[in-house]
């Protein structure tokens, strides 16, 4: 799969509910759910992206983005709701329900996306990453954490990576990054609007609930969020689905969408094979540079290896890398501008795998319809007073089409809005336009168009049917 638009980086969507004074008419004509493609811009023109220089603005060498360009995109820690770019909405509305959903902070890169050969180590001593278990009554355990060594006995070394790092795990950085996350939801939720309870409690609030997936990167990032927004070292539930099953991921078995994710990211698709005989030269390059075999159909059916691996190391302030010669590093290095056109490749094999070809909404309503139809169903439920959640968290889930967020409510005084990096979304669906306090009804109509009340249509979508 290519990068997502924030694959290794915080993307957060806040969902915003306000009941108030109509500002709308009851929406009761069902909702165009088509497939609309989104605006030509920088990122999915395929005639600039070749020529392009730099990367759009976008920043992919520090966690930091300057206030007053708060907003632009950032791979290393995207731009989140924070209480200085806030916009409150009018004082008619009051704020009933949040549900938000983040991305992991940033990380080592995939194993998998290591070169044969790295010219340096990558160690995290600096971090500890807890594995251990307890009774939920009477004995306890230490607090453990695995901390990785190098045998000077062992014969056998690894290809790619060496170091006392997991590949992936969420660096110190990283961890320091979703802190920061933490402390700025609460500054929003209860500082500036009031919403969240109060600190105080040893434990977590009964009205707030965290998800997160059965990858381990994702606990790592929840727990900082957690001791930022709430002071607690007590323990603290998080929720997780069955492997395999697991819909925020999402794991569960969907043949039809993965057929047509394949077709997308296949030269049967015009668009595609343009892309890999415009980018042939610059694979050619990397190949020479990294030492990987041109045979290798995972670092070359997309450029997700080259951009994982690259931009997990600018994100960390470590060098781009450099052919390795007898043992040593060569003068033939990865320069800037390459690993400028690999992250601006990427980021065209995000838009067209997600949004600009036709069959992207199909894939994408199928891969994430069961999740889908939970939101639905949580946002039904607040509605109808059989849940008391006002803030359910779920810690890290991809990003996949714009349209893809929600909020809630279910009559004609129920308005959404939706935040995408802190800011009101703009989708290309009419029916969903501009996202700020569109009747709930609006949303979920075009939610349950897709997939289906209880993600009735899911099977049957998996299916081919």
């Amino acid at each position: 799969m290519a990068p997502s638009l924030g694959s290794s980086v915080a993307v957060a969507l806040s969902y915003f509910l306000g009941c108030g004074t109509p500002l709308h008419s009851v929406w009761a004509a069902e909702v165009d759910a088509k497939w609309y493609a989104p605006s030509k811009n920088q990122v999915n023109d395929l005639e600039t992206v070749p020529t392009a220089t730099g990367v759009y603005g976008f920043i992919f060498n520090s966690s930091q983005t300057p206030d007053n360009d708060y907003g632009v995109y950032n791979w290393c820690n995207m731009p989140h709701v924070r209480r200085t770019e806030y916009v409150r909405p009018s004082a008619e509305y009051e704020l009933k329900y949040v549900e938000l959903i983040h991305r992991h902070h940033k990380r080592t890169p995939y194993s998998s996306n290591a070169f044969p050969e790295e010219s340096y180590h990558w160690n995290c001593d600096d971090s500890m990453l807890h594995y251990y278990g307890q009774p939920v009554s009477g004995l306890n355990a230490d607090r453990i954490y695995q901390q990785g060594y190098i045998s000077s006995v062992n014969p056998f070394v690894p290809s790619g990576w060496i170091g006392t790092c997991k590949f992936p795990q969420i660096t110190a950085e990283g961890l320091v990054d979703s802190w920061q996350h933490g402390a700025d939801l609460y500054a929003v939720y209860h500082d500036l609007l009031g919403f969240l309870p109060p600190r105080g409690s040893s434990s977590l609030p009964p009205s707030v609930k965290y998800r997160v997936t059965n990858n381990l990167i994702t606990s790592q990032v929840v727990g900082m969020v957690i001791n930022a927004m709430w002071h607690i070292t007590e323990p603290v539930p998080i929720l997780v689905q069955a492997q395999g099953i697991d819909s925020l991921e999402p794991q569960y078995q969907c043949k039809a969408t993965s057929d047509l994710f394949s077709t997308i990211q296949s030269k049967s698709n015009p668009k595609w094979r343009q892309h890999l005989d415009l980018s042939a030269d610059l694979f050619r390059t990397l190949d020479g540079i990294s030492g990987v075999p041109p045979s290798d159909g995972d670092f070359h059916k997309s450029f997700d290896a080259y951009y994982d691996n690259l931009s997990a190391r600018q994100c960390h302030a470590k060098p781009l890398p450099c052919k390795i010669l007898n043992g040593r590093n060569n003068t033939d290095c990865v320069s800037q501008q390459l690993a400028d056109a690999v992250y601006r490749w990427g980021n065209w094999e995000y838009s067209q795998i997600y949004r600009d070809n036709y069959s992207s909404l199909d894939a994408s309503s199928g891969s994430f319809g069961v999740w889908i139809a939970e939101l639905a169903a949580n946002i039904r439920d607040v509605i109808a007073a059989t849940a008391s959640s006002y803030c359910y968290q779920l810690a890290t889930a991809a990003v996949s089409w714009p349209s893809q967020c929600g909020g809630n409510g279910l009559s004609a005084n129920y308005y959404v809005r939706v935040l995408f990096g802190g800011q009101i979304m703009r989708s290309s669906t009419p029916a969903l336009g501009f996202m700020d306090m569109i009747p709930i009804e609006q949303l979920l109509s075009y939610f349950e168009g897709l997939i289906g009340r209880n993600a009735s249509k899911i099977k049957a979508k998996c299916s081919g049917n």
